[in-house]
């Protein structure tokens, strides 16, 4: 399943998947398909820094969606289940200070 190209306002700010970077999915292949139960998740950042999901869905009454995520919210997505990322973590959350364990 493709991600579709989206543009929404929210809190008066614009997000688009238009010139953001694709962070993470859980867009990979199990041997058969690469949807996820019918729909599949994208982690974004737009140029500017905002973290937002795209979710498009394959099941009949649900269509694609966007929606704004917290810093916080945006690491436990790439942390946890939107597993195949894109780009490495410090390039994902440059803010963000990682240290050793």
């Amino acid at each position: 399943m493709n991600m579709p190209e989206m543009t929404r306002v929210v809190g008066r700010k614009r997000y688009s998947t238009e010139g953001a970077t694709v962070l993470a999915s859980d867009v990979y292949w199990d041997g058969r398909n690469f949807e996820r139960s019918g729909r599949n998740t994208w982690l974004l950042r737009t140029p500017k820094g905002a973290y937002f999901t795209v979710t498009n869905s394959q099941w009949q009454g649900e269509g694609a969606s966007l929606e704004p995520v917290s810093l916080e919210e945006a690491i436990e997505l790439y942390e946890g289940p939107l597993s195949e990322h894109k780009v490495p973590y410090e390039e994902a959350f440059p803010i963000v200070t990682v240290e050793e364990a």
